[in-house]
């Protein structure tokens, strides 16, 4: 679509470098990753901010009128960009420093448009990558991207925590990871409640009791959070529900 013949990136960061890539490698003529005062030719038809969250208002009134302006904030709303014929798009993926064009191939993309045309080039803009598209409302922002903290960011947290419970048996990393890997590939496949499994699952209470007092005896700063994680793997085995 029109919208996208040339399309500029804002921001030299991991994200930015990475979807000006990608945007090459799928056919777009693309300017940047630019800094943060973008110099544009008449050309330009989408201006893609890929900024902190703080800092998306300052970089859109940088952006000098004409062009449809965007921002790649998960959490955001389309109000930073209020004035402007704005849209959102959201990977919704870790993106590593370095990522080949095809990295955001299958993974999904929270978008938003303050128009009909804005959201179309939004939707236009994920699948040119290989993305689904999916449209996130405003009020729906924040519990969008807490949901995506806790699956990614929370689960990094809680496998340093495992980790470093492992290492007081002498059990690396390593050993560590094909299980998490079926894990997350059979809750993904199955849902949680068929994916659950271990003594919490089976009903055995003794085991946790024993697991309980190893963490207490090797990793007592782990306790609340070992024991938070009980209560809520219980309840999922009682309800079949997310606790």
């Amino acid at each position: 679509m029109r919208e996208l013949d040339s399309i500029a990136v804002v921001g030299a960061g991991r994200l930015g470098t990475a979807l000006a890539a990608a945007l090459r490698a799928s056919g777009h003529a693309v300017a940047g990753p630019l800094r943060r005062e973008p110099q544009l030719d008449g050309a330009t038809t989408l201006v893609l901010l890929c900024v902190p969250d703080g800092e998306i208002a300052a970089a859109a009134a940088a952006v000098p009128d004409g062009p449809l302006v965007g921002h790649c904030s998960g959490a955001t709303t389309l109000e930073p960009l209020a004035g402007r014929e704005a849209l959102s798009l959201h990977p919704l993926m870790t993106v590593p420093a370095s990522s080949p064009p095809e990295a955001f191939h299958g993974a999904a993309a929270a978008v938003d448009g303050s128009t009909p045309r804005a959201l179309a080039a939004a939707e236009a803009l994920a699948q040119s990558l290989g993305m689904r598209p999916m449209r996130v409302a405003p009020e729906d922002r924040a519990a969008y991207h807490a949901a995506a903290s806790i699956a990614s960011n929370f689960l990094v947290t809680l496998e340093a925590a495992a980790e470093r419970l492992a290492g007081t048996a002498g059990v690396d990393r390593q050993a560590l990871a094909p299980l998490v890997r079926t894990a997350v590939e059979t809750w993904a496949e199955l849902g949680a409640e068929r994916a659950l499994t271990g003594p919490i699952a089976r009903g055995d209470e003794a085991t946790v009791a024993r697991q309980r007092a190893a963490v207490l005896e090797r990793t007592p700063e782990l306790a609340p959070l070992f024991d938070a994680l009980v209560d809520a793997t219980r309840e999922l085995a009682r309800t079949g529900a997310p606790a």
